[in-house]
């Protein structure tokens, strides 16, 4: 070790634990940013079946992998330096040809930082490695925990009062018949043209689709969806300025009854509302208002058809306290005493592009489930 006359290490000397802890740091980074992304986009976009192991077994292997990935890579280093430098230089290498080769979005964003890392932890030096692996898990468990706990208590607290059928919902203004699930509220990814065109075909009942357009149901406007979202059984103020493309609630809507299913995937819905020819709006179940192309459909993109209320139709109050308290107290056991079996998938329902009567009569028996739930619900 270079020293100097009064005995102290020489500024050279400092510079390779400089750069050791710069490299820790920098992983901490890393993994805190994907742990705050996974646990909010699990909550987000996740955690949907019944089970409670088939939703911690989908947050460990979809939304928090990367955290995991880098946190272990991270721990290398720490305790490997070379090994764990050469570790980043793979990843740079297999994240660039993942991402389609070198752009500069790539190199900027991925490749870039970590070639970097991987030269800091091959020329730095870190002493205290059991402080590092310790600064570097504790940063990670503390922005898990602190971003995770809000989205946690949300989601196990929200509304389910099982009634999948057709629902009148009523309050801020609007009144509107919601088709019940089936094809006019489906379970799968539905691009905007097709779902305009199922709505047209759906039948007055809304459990089939017709081989003639029936022009009964139709895609809500963002001001009727936004108007109609609901928390804990009662709409939350939502108002729609058109002008600024902003919505304003008095209470942040959530994904639960009566107008979500807390146990499907989707988590938006297409509107009436079109930008262009190549865009339309859709609405989060968390009441946000969003443009999207209208020729993409993953599986969480879809629908739920709407109609006026007809006089005719004698609906059956609920949403009361005490109904409200049932529904919370359910949506609290399907998360935490649900069946250990892991429920990983539900039956997909494929959507015949054409018109014909064997399509839609394949496609319109998927209706009959949420038609078997009984009448029309009415809510204030």
């Amino acid at each position: 070790m270079t020293t100097q006359s009064d005995g102290k290490e020489s500024d050279g000397s400092k510079w390779p634990s400089i750069v050791g802890w710069m490299a820790v740091v920098c992983s901490a980074a890393i993994t805190c940013f994907w742990a705050f992304w996974g646990i909010i986009e699990n909550f987000h976009e996740g955690w949907h079946y019944e089970s409670l192991w088939a939703n911690i077994a989908l947050m460990f292997a979809q939304y928090l992998s990367p955290m995991l990935v880098f946190l272990a890579v991270g721990l290398v280093a720490i305790r490997w330096p070379r090994i764990g430098s050469l570790l980043h230089v793979g990843f740079a290498v297999f994240l660039t040809w993942l991402f389609g080769g070198f752009t500069d979005t790539i190199v900027l964003l991925i490749a870039g930082p970590l070639l970097l890392l991987a030269a800091a932890y091959w020329f730095g030096r870190i002493k205290r490695r059991r402080t590092a692996a310790a600064f570097l898990v504790g940063a990670t468990l503390i922005t898990l925990i602190a971003c995770g706990v809000e989205p946690a208590v949300r989601v196990a607290g929200r509304l389910e009062d099982g009634d999948l059928g057709a629902r009148v919902v009523q309050g801020n203004g609007v009144t509107l018949v919601w088709a019940p699930v089936g094809p006019g509220w489906p379970r799968e990814g539905v691009d905007w043209d097709e779902a305009v065109q199922r709505c047209r075909h759906l039948t007055a009942d809304g459990t089939k689709l017709a081989d003639e357009p029936q022009d009964i149901w139709r895609l809500p406007t963002v001001d009727e969806a936004v108007r109609s979202m609901h928390r804990h059984g009662k709409h939350c103020g939502g108002r729609w300025d058109a002008q600024s493309g902003r919505t304003v609630y008095d209470v942040k809507p959530d994904k639960e009854s009566p107008l979500w299913d807390i146990h499907a995937q989707l988590i938006y819905w297409w509107t009436a509302d079109e930008i262009d020819a190549e865009k339309a709006y859709m609405i989060v179940y968390d009441g946000r208002v969003r443009e999207r192309k209208k020729t993409i459909a993953p599986t969480y993109f879809a629908f739920r058809a709407v109609k006026s209320v007809d006089s005719s139709i004698a609906g059956t109050q609920h949403g009361s306290p005490d109904n409200r308290a049932i529904a919370v107290g359910r949506s609290w056991v399907s998360i935490c005493v649900a069946p250990l079996r892991l429920q990983l998938s539900r039956p997909l329902l494929r959507v015949p592009h054409r018109t014909g009567s064997q399509g839609w009569d394949a496609l319109s028996r998927v209706g009959h489930r949420g038609a078997a739930q009984g009448e029309i619900v009415e809510r204030g």
